[in-house]
């Protein structure tokens, strides 16, 4: 069975502003004034809460910020939780070529290292939830990418073969975990990355979601 796997931030959901100000809300409650900012930091955004938190702490002076990480990062997934939906949207066309790979009887999942919960809640209030037949986020299992298991999982949960899948990312940690999961991997070149998504060699650039279910095909037949 035939299956395409997505990433979620970044690649089908613009979800940086409420990460971002959630990554502002936890400097706060941990006595700091907000550091990062709307579409100058959105790549680190998209690397997760750690790597905003981390990029806030260097520069407030923090030469060595994992402690004050550590303890930041419950905040920061609360204060999430209460707002991840304020700002964020589907990429244009993202349900549209969903729904046209399902039509062609291609298997689909999201494997992403957003906590499972706060991924399923978001994919619910955007109204998509139900287009996917699997979901791993990043406390699913005992790993999370660019480990392959997550992926794999994925694709085993949504009823797909790993032989006759890909991966949709936009990070080299979607990139990586192509690599080792053993499949190709098709990198969108909207977000924050651009162009510049190419030097990490994918099999192939998705310059709009129009063009996915065409490519998948070329890609997994």
């Amino acid at each position: 069975m035939r299956t395409v796997i997505f990433d979620l931030d970044g690649t089908l959901a613009d979800t940086s502003a409420d990460l971002i100000a959630a990554a502002n809300a936890a400097l706060g409650v941990m006595g700091h004034a907000p550091q990062l900012v709307p579409g100058r930091d959105d790549a680190t955004a998209f690397r997760g809460g750690r790597a905003m938190l981390t990029l806030g702490l260097e520069r407030l002076g923090h030469l060595e910020p994992e402690a004050e990480v550590a303890r930041g990062y419950p905040i920061l997934l609360e204060a999430y939780g209460r707002a991840l939906d304020v700002h964020t949207v589907l990429y244009p066309g993202a349900v549209a070529a969903v729904e046209a790979l399902r039509a062609e009887d291609i298997r689909v999942g999201i494997c992403t290292n957003k906590p499972e919960g706060l991924a399923h809640t978001l994919l619910q209030r955007l109204g998509v939830r139900g287009l996917f037949a699997s979901l791993i986020g990043a406390d699913t299992l005992a790993t999370r990418k660019p480990d392959p298991a997550p992926y794999i999982a994925a694709v085993d949960r949504a009823g797909g073969a790993l032989a006759h899948s890909l991966l949709v990312g936009d990070t080299i940690t979607d990139r990586e975990t192509a690599r080792a999961a053993g499949v190709a991997s098709v990198l969108v070149s909207f977000g924050p990355l651009g162009q510049g998504v190419a030097d990490l060699a994918p099999e192939a650039l998705l310059h709009h979601f129009d063009d996915l279910p065409a490519l998948a095909r070329r890609l997994l037949d």
